[in-house]
């Protein structure tokens, strides 16, 4: 055995420089969805609340977003989130959102995956049963539910903030594509909701159609924007945007489930679950419909196949909308633990994205 391969076993850890960051994450997925979740490392945010937090990020550091994110250490679909405060006292813990754009409002993905988290890492005193979480997202308080049997999670479902249909049946006209008919509806994030059966598409939501429902999705997203002025919170201008488009075929992959969603999301992100924030809009719009009530339960599944069931538990007054409380349930995996270092002489520390 050669003595540089007796170093290369001996020798296995690497002395970072005292002026590298160092940024410790755990890395989980929800239904083959990324989820980084950064521990470690990320400068104090300042703020009063998950909206403030927020934009103090946005505003100081969205350079360690795009690094962590972006590639060589992400990929143009990774996302990640970041833990801070809660807004009151009355809450456990806040969360920021991170993706290729920016910072979402919502996502059910995560919400799923760092209630699993707050299990395994004993964040909680954990019991057998229901573990209840109160987390402070930018949209509002989502309550989750981890469920533990024998020590072990076994699924986690939440209730998401108020979510209603803004409209139904709108047509926009895209160009390259004529006229698509899509609802408007949120669920912690606004989307436009596209039924591909309804608009006569000639593509479908497996991964063939992959680069065409990043394609159109986006287009989609785009002309809603510029037409479409009622993408608007009842409370918060933080909250008024439309974050993405989701396709819907009720033709599903798998026998007993009721429909696939592929969520296009960002600048260009493809979900790979079946995104929870957008099964919570979907709940608004199938209970407007008369197609859901309480006591059901619709599957939902992504392009990867992997499932949630989303159903209605409650309806309120939300500002001028009838809003209802949708519960999504789903199931998170830790994947890895990651020591990420930036050195400041890197000409690419920032990170980069090649789609």
């Amino acid at each position: 055995m050669s003595k540089v391969y007796q170093n290369i076993l001996n020798q296995t850890n690497f002395e970072v420089p005292t002026d590298w960051l160092k940024v410790k994450t755990i890395d989980m997925h929800t239904g083959g969805e990324p989820l980084r979740v950064i521990v470690d490392g990320f400068p104090e945010l300042k703020g009063n609340n998950v909206l403030e937090y927020r934009r103090y990020c946005k505003e100081n550091y969205d350079y360690l977003r795009t690094a962590l994110m972006f590639e060589p250490r992400g990929h143009a679909d990774m996302y990640g989130c970041i833990l801070v405060p809660a807004n009151d006292d009355d809450g456990d813990f806040g969360i920021l959102f991170l993706h290729n754009e920016g910072y979402s409002t919502m996502c059910g993905h995560a919400i799923i995956a760092i209630s699993t988290l707050a299990v395994e890492m004993n964040w909680i005193d954990v019991k057998e049963g229901n573990n209840v979480l109160k987390i402070d997202a930018p949209c509002g308080r989502i309550v989750s539910y981890a469920n533990v049997e024998k020590g072990k999670v076994t699924g986690v479902r939440f209730h998401c903030v108020p979510s209603f249909v803004v409209g139904l049946d709108r047509v926009v006209e895209v160009e390259g594509i004529g006229e698509v008919t899509y609802d408007l509806a949120y669920g912690g994030a606004f989307y436009a909701y596209v039924d591909i059966a309804k608009n006569n598409f000639d593509f479908d939501l497996t991964p063939t159609s992959y680069r065409q429902l990043i394609t159109k999705g986006m287009d989609i997203k785009h002309a809603v924007m510029n037409t479409d002025n009622e993408i608007e919170h009842p409370f918060e201008e933080d909250l008024s945007f439309l974050y993405g488009t989701i396709f819907i075929d009720n033709t599903a992959q798998v026998s007993g489930v009721d429909s696939r969603n592929v969520c296009i999301f960002a600048e260009g992100e493809v979900d790979r679950c079946p995104t929870g924030s957008g099964v919570s809009g979907r709940m608004a719009i199938h209970k407007a419909r008369k197609e859901i009530d309480y006591g059901e339960t619709m599957s939902i599944e992504s392009i990867t196949g992997s499932v949630f069931k989303g159903s209605v538990v409650n309806e309120e007054d939300f500002g001028s909308f009838k809003a209802v409380i949708p519960q999504v349930e789903g199931t998170a995996y830790i994947t890895g633990i990651q020591n990420f270092v930036i050195d400041p002489n890197d000409p690419m520390k920032d990170g980069f994205i090649l789609r």
